[in-house]
């Protein structure tokens, strides 16, 4: 259950993705529901789901607007975005709401109306495409490499149920890395192939990408720690590799130490302006850490699109540069970080050579 007292502003809870503006001082409360009790309204309606179920109640004044997170792929075509609807369940019947506006990642619905039973559904209507995140718990025992990688719903309550999954495993030494997200949308319940050349065993070989109420599968994986990256793929039913990323060994290795978001004693600000130049000409495939950054809610729609449409991976890179740039030090950690994980090395020789 999340409960926020907030006056006047906009605010983003980052566990759910779930957005509100207000005009005044609101009481705010919501959390997780499961879908199953509503399959069978789905069906009959004939919709299905298209993100995170909310039960949300406004105990103390009004919203403005809400944006509730959804994880479809929309696409260009704005016919598609009169398909998505809000569900609303309450004691005497249901009714659908249109919203205001839709952006990649939400769905806006102005002056919105609760009640303490009303749940908000993101729902759609078509064969949906979705975008998603990967996630890796690793850790290294006896010289062994074991990990466990997961294929989510974005913007949905599968992280926060893996997390709890992994609590345990998390504090006899586990890491989680989230990992760059797929090239493009993915189709929901279809399976993929996970390859590494360097794993002893892969066990399922083929993982799942599951609806958002139920508890994402995985697959494990274990490897000698031979001192060489880990490479990983997702391969479709029609052999197109979906989803390509690598671990580098320096990151997971026995002897290495995590990059902390202050290097040298050169704050990541500092770091990341002090480097700009360098950056820019060195980063190899900017898209991971833009991902990860846009998979925060770091960087907008806009912001992800003008970094997309460049054409070369130096633009790519001064774009992503002028939209972190000007943003406080909670989004520049979050760069520095993906960048400390996705371009180790590069990020290593300029830590190295700032001393």
């Amino acid at each position: 259950m999340f409960r926020h007292r907030t006056p006047k502003g906009s605010y983003e809870c980052t566990v759910s993705g779930l957005r509100w503006l207000c005009e005044r001082d609101v009481v705010l409360k919501y959390h997780f529901r499961t879908w199953e009790p509503y399959s069978q309204l789905l069906k009959d309606m004939q919709y299905t789901q298209g993100g995170p179920l909310l039960d949300i109640t406004v105990e103390l004044g009004e919203l403005e607007e809400v944006h509730l997170p959804h994880f479809v792929c929309l696409g260009t075509n704005p016919s598609r975005w009169n398909e998505m609807k809000v569900l609303h369940v309450e004691e005497h019947g249901v009714s659908l709401e249109e919203v205001h506006e839709v952006t990649r990642f939400h769905a806006k619905i102005l002056h919105p109306k609760f009640s303490a039973i009303s749940l908000i559904l993101r729902l759609l209507s078509w064969n949906v495409d979705v975008h998603c995140d990967v996630v890796l718990y690793l850790a290294v025992k006896r010289s062994t490499v074991i990990s466990r990688l997961y294929l989510l719903l974005r913007n949905s309550s599968q992280k926060e149920a893996v997390q709890e999954r992994e609590k345990n495993q998390v504090s006899k030494g586990y890491s989680e890395l989230v990992l760059s997200s797929p090239n493009g949308s993915l189709k929901l319940n279809s399976w993929f192939a996970f390859k590494n050349l360097h794993s002893t065993s892969i066990n399922p070989e083929k993982i799942q990408l599951l609806p958002e109420d139920t508890t994402p599968s995985c697959c494990k994986m274990i490897m000698r720690n031979t001192g060489v990256d880990i490479e990983m793929e997702l391969i479709g039913d029609d052999e197109r590799t979906v989803w390509k990323s690598v671990v580098s060994k320096d990151v997971y290795s026995n002897d290495s130490h995590p990059i902390s978001l202050t290097l040298s004693g050169i704050p990541a600000e500092e770091f990341l302006k002090k480097h700009r130049a360098v950056l820019i000409q060195g980063v190899k495939n900017p898209m991971p850490i833009a991902d990860v950054l846009s998979s925060k809610d770091m960087i907008g729609d806009e912001e992800y699109s003008r970094i997309t449409a460049e054409t070369t991976e130096q633009e790519r890179m001064r774009e992503l540069l002028n939209a972190v740039l000007p943003k406080g030090p909670e989004v520049m950690g979050a760069c520095f970080k993906a960048l400390s994980e996705h371009e180790y090395h590069l990020v290593k020789y300029l830590s190295e050579s700032s001393t």
